[in-house]
């Protein structure tokens, strides 16, 4: 994701992109451990993609004040 395409959501959906992406790195994560993983990049690109998703939702709550 994209943070022009981050910062263009509502407060509501990017909870639940949050929500997602982290379910999503959980998964990840299992599948790494038990070795099933193709793809080892998947999980610093998920791990980027929740970081970009919380500084938007910090920089909305900082607009808000």
């Amino acid at each position: 994701m994209k943070i022009s395409e981050i910062s263009g959501m509502k407060q509501e959906d990017l909870q639940g992109k949050l929500e997602e992406c982290q379910k999503r790195l959980f998964e990840l994560r299992c599948q790494h451990v038990t070795e099933n993983l193709q793809d080892c990049k998947s999980i610093s690109n998920c791990r980027k993609d929740i970081a970009r998703i919380k500084t938007v939702i910090k920089q909305n709550q900082l607009k808000v004040q």
